[in-house]
């Protein structure tokens, strides 16, 4: 299959929500969106009742939540069972609760199902990730986290969620209930249990208006990092890591009562305003991007990147990201940009965001306000993963954390060692599930090797 043909068939799958899912007791291959992963879990079920998940889970050895496949490694696989909750309809519908903010949705829903929905009541979600095609419980399993210098990433919206534990039994955890145990199971990895509920905190809708500017030097990131990434709501900068720039800032400001009264001019810290809607790669058409030039639009149309009903990103790709203190956060790139020449020529693209200091126990941002570097790679993980080990030795001064759902060569012990609450964070799944049964390759030679 050529890029184009694989393009087109990635966007209808995702655009439309519905994967070519096997039966139960299937060995028919199975992958993540990318391609990259291969799924190596002999049973795939799709339950559509509570009653069936909790068999499901009851009934099996080892098993792992297989949610909108966008994990670019093994966190979500198993050595014996997949359990999707994609047709899983008795949570399917939104539950808003208007006098404390809230909403309560199935695990299985996707942000870009979710975010209309919310906007025709009146209500948005604090931030989205830059693709609305992810699950929530998928971006709360993960810390997947969207961007901005006071958004915290898309599981510091959880109040509650609801979860068949090992046994097959029901069970629940809340903000207001639950303290230390609950900020330390937001962020599960996927260890707790299989999440069939989540109930995120809401606010008022807002419309957001969204400008693209090129060529900005990263000379003006030493001295005027916090104003550029303080520009908007959510700003990203993206590099191809040569002639020292940013090829692209994207800005995302609100717009009406209570957003920032001065307006952005053609010129920002030497980078011009662009006079046409851009995709962040080169070449690539605009038509599955964002609306741009500053038109204003609902929150859900403009905070993330791409659109719903288009391929995100690249499609055939490979992805990583490291999380540094904000801090730190230019030496951190010029660490990383002396690799340019060995990066370059297996990259796509790189984009740097930010997001606030949170509470969850195993979230790259806790305690910490972060910059992310992230890196879209061509698909060729041999090169790539010789270039890694490179990257992660120039950003290990910053104590630099990976995605847990993408792409890293980081050592067991350096990365056991960058969660100071990682032996609570033990203790805690172990509560849950004494028999390991959601702990896969992937938790078993990372965390607890």
């Amino acid at each position: 299959m050529n890029k184009r043909d694989f393009l087109k068939a990635s966007g209808a799958i995702i655009a439309g929500g519905m994967w070519t899912t096997a039966p139960a007791d299937s060995t028919v291959p199975r992958t993540n969106w990318a391609g990259n992963y291969q799924y190596r879990a002999p049973h795939l079920y799709t339950p559509s009742t509570l009653e069936e998940v909790q068999k499901i889970v009851a009934g099996s050895k080892s098993i792992k939540a297989l949610g909108t496949r966008h994990s670019f490694n093994s966190i979500a696989d198993s050595s014996d069972t997949q359990i999707s909750l994609e047709h899983f309809q008795q949570f399917g519908h939104l539950v808003i609760d208007e006098k404390a903010r809230t909403v309560t949705v199935g695990a299985g829903v996707r942000y870009g199902q979710m975010a209309p929905e919310l906007q025709k009541r009146g209500f948005a979600l604090h931030n989205l990730a830059s693709l609305p095609h992810i699950s929530v419980a998928g971006a709360r399993s993960t810390a997947t986290h969207g961007s901005g210098n006071k958004n915290g990433n898309l599981a510091t919206a959880v109040s509650g969620f609801e979860f068949v534990s090992a046994k097959g039994d029901l069970a629940s955890l809340s903000r207001a209930r639950d303290g230390d145990r609950f900020l330390g199971a937001v962020v599960d990895l996927g260890a707790l249990g299989i999440v069939t509920r989540v109930t995120l905190d809401i606010q008022p809708t807002f419309d957001v208006a969204q400008t693209v500017y090129e060529n900005l030097p990263l000379t003006a990131l030493e001295n005027h990092l916090d104003e550029i990434f303080g520009a908007g709501y959510s700003v990203s900068l993206f590099t191809d890591w040569q002639n020292h720039r940013a090829t692209q800032v994207w800005i995302k400001r609100r717009v009406g009562p209570g957003s920032d009264p001065s307006p952005l001019g053609p010129e920002f810290f030497g980078a011009r305003a662009a006079t046409v809607n851009l995709h962040p790669l080169a070449g690539h058409s605009a038509e599955n991007c964002t609306e741009q030039l500053g038109v204003p639009g609902p929150w859900y149309e403009r905070l993330p990147h791409f659109r719903m009903d288009f391929t995100p990103s690249s499609g055939a790709e490979l992805q990583t990201e490291y999380f540094v203190p904000r801090d730190k956060a230019y030496q951190a790139i010029l660490a990383v940009e002396r690799l340019r020449d060995r990066i370059t020529p297996h990259l796509f693209i790189t984009e740097f965001r930010t997001i606030d200091a949170d509470g969850l126990w195993m979230s790259p941002c806790y305690r910490r306000p972060s910059l992310a570097i992230h890196f879209t790679w061509k698909p060729e993980w041999p090169e790539v993963k010789k270039v890694l080990p490179a990257i992660e030795a120039e950003l290990a001064p910053f104590d630099a954390k990976p995605h847990w759902a993408k792409l890293f060569t980081m050592t067991p012990a350096r990365l056991q060692g960058l969660y100071p609450k990682l032996k609570d964070y033990k203790q805690l799944m172990a509560s849950y599930d004494p028999g390991s049964k959601f702990r896969n390759e992937f938790l078993a030679s990372h965390l607890y090797a």
